[in-house]
């Protein structure tokens, strides 16, 4: 398609080409920018990239070292694929790198009031602020450990129905259920899957979002096409954006209504608050150190019902492809959550501390499948980086999937071998080892790293301790030994698997909760 169009616009793409290089010229006269590939006129290296940004990322980094400057249609980009290349970006010159890009489909579907895309400023750290401590700070985390050992229990429940029947299981849509559930309970009281459509839609909608942010839309790119939509992409998240504004308007106005006769009646229970509650708090207290709007509430949910349903989703299911796909580490596994809890009861977040193999699966799994391949920043100034100079207003990829895979960084990278974290305790995934970041680093860190870190572990625990696996191919024919689950990845913000997880659980042993 991309030959097609510029077969189609070759005249004006020689005119172009020239005032490109009069204007790049002028603008890098002054830069010496790290390494950089041949560019082509107008499209620059947009020839080199494949579906997978970050594996074209890591071909061009292994080649031309592991800094390296970019041009992607008119974007300005750098990508970084070293620990002390990524550390003296988002460590030392952190500030520097404090903003996201923005496109179009990122600021029409955040109301272009995302927190996570917002510039780093006053309504940031205020709702950095009220998320850290009534979302997802210890108090509130504690206060909902119900609900995930609720949530688990259901789900470990269906595990065994479909076991006693040999029937199989979605096990992508059932962690996506899981995980979705939990969140949406924190946030908004409702437990998705017992919804009716919503829950459904809710989830579809999430896989979605963070689809559309992964892509690279065309028009978004190259200057000349930017009135155009080639790709139907316009068309795409407007229709997305739409269907997820109902979803939204539905669940807020529901809840205004509650609140009204609440007070009304004059029941105002500080205990049962939810953080859509301490959101409408916000919005309608004219003295809040910030005055938040409807709009700021339904991208704010968007975050982070995002965030927590689709990344600890994914992250449990590569998690679990992996150890079925590696029966040795199965077994350790499986022999320490006997040792440390036993057959009688189901594993809980308490026992965490005592699984150090476990949570060593964990990192090797966060090594190999970052929830998100690459961070992605925008520089708000020049920045020098050992002799090189990156401009105000590039764009900056850590391409996290290619460091995992580094042979300087990491014995044998290709292996999925837990055992490296045992030899090395030292490395944790809370931002300050720059070798393993599936959380970010720094201001912008994910901050939802103490919800997840109980979450995923736990749930792949349960799955472990009570279940072996047999593995069903697109098909639907078990799949016998020998024959290992396929790894491809499908494109998007995130990078989940391209297949559904599908097996049949068989039980080898029934704890009670």
């Amino acid at each position: 398609m991309l030959l097609q169009l510029i077969n189609l616009y070759a005249p004006i793409l020689i005119l172009s080409t020239l005032i490109l290089k009069i204007l790049f010229s002028n603008s890098s006269k002054h830069y010496k920018l790290p390494p950089s590939p041949f560019a082509l006129p107008v499209i620059g290296h947009l020839h080199l990239l494949g579906r997978f940004m970050h594996h074209s990322f890591h071909m061009l980094s292994s080649r031309y070292g592991p800094l390296i400057h970019l041009r992607i249609g008119s974007v300005n980009c750098v990508v970084a694929s070293s620990p002390e290349i990524t550390r003296e970006l988002l460590k030392t010159n952190e500030l520097a790198f404090s903003a996201r890009k923005h496109t179009p489909a990122i600021d029409h579907l955040t109301y272009n009031s995302s927190f996570a895309f917002a510039p780093y400023g006053p309504y940031w750290k205020f709702i950095k602020k009220i998320s850290t401590v009534e979302l997802l700070g210890a108090r509130t985390l504690g206060r909902f450990l119900p609900i995930r050992t609720q949530e688990l229990q259901d789900f470990i429940n269906i595990m065994f129905e479909k076991s006693h029947a040999e029937e199989k299981v979605n096990l992508t849509e059932e962690l996506l259920k899981l995980t979705n559930n939990v969140i949406s309970q924190m946030m908004f009281s409702i437990r998705c899957s017992g919804a009716g459509g919503q829950g459904e839609e809710a989830r579809r909608l999430v896989r979605e979002v963070t689809k559309i942010f992964g892509e690279f839309n065309i028009s978004d790119i190259i200057w000349l096409f930017k009135n155009v939509d080639f790709q139907g992409f316009r068309k795409r998240f407007m229709d997305v954006h739409k269907r997820y504004n109902s979803l939204l308007e539905n669940i807020i106005s529901n809840r205004e209504i509650v609140r009204k006769e609440k007070k009304k009646n004059g029941d105002d229970d500080e205990d049962v608050r939810d953080f859509l509650d301490i959101l409408l708090d916000a919005l309608e207290n004219e003295k809040s150190e910030v005055q938040l709007t409807r709009d700021h509430i339904k991208a704010i949910i968007l975050d982070f019902l995002t965030a927590a349903t689709d990344t600890t989703a994914m992250t449990a299911e590569w998690a679990l492809a992996e150890i079925i796909n590696n029966p040795n580490v199965l077994e350790k596994a499986q022999e320490e959550i006997d040792q440390v809890v036993g057959k009688s009861r189901l594993v809980q977040e308490s026992d965490l501390p005592n699984l150090p193999y476990l949570q060593a699966i964990i990192k090797e799994n966060f090594r190999l499948h970052p929830p998100i391949p690459m961070l992605a920043r925008k520089s708000i100034q020049d920045c020098q980086v050992g002799e090189y100079t990156i401009p105000e207003g590039s764009l900056l990829f850590v391409n996290l999937w290619s460091i995992g895979r580094d042979p300087k960084v990491w014995n044998d990278p290709i292996k999925f071998d837990p055992e490296r974290f045992l030899k090395s305790n030292d490395i944790d995934v809370k931002g300050f080892n720059y070798q393993l970041l599936p959380f970010g680093t720094g201001r912008r860190g994910c901050p939802g790293i103490n919800l997840a870190m109980l979450e995923l572990p736990t749930t792949l625990a349960a799955m472990i301790q009570c279940f072996n696996w047999k593995v069903v191919n697109p098909q639907g024919v078990e799949i016998e030994g020998g024959t290992v689950i396929d790894m491809t990845e499908r494109q998007g913000l995130t990078a989940p698997r391209a297949r559904d997880l599908v097996c049949v659980p068989v039980a080898r042993c029934s704890p009670v909760s």
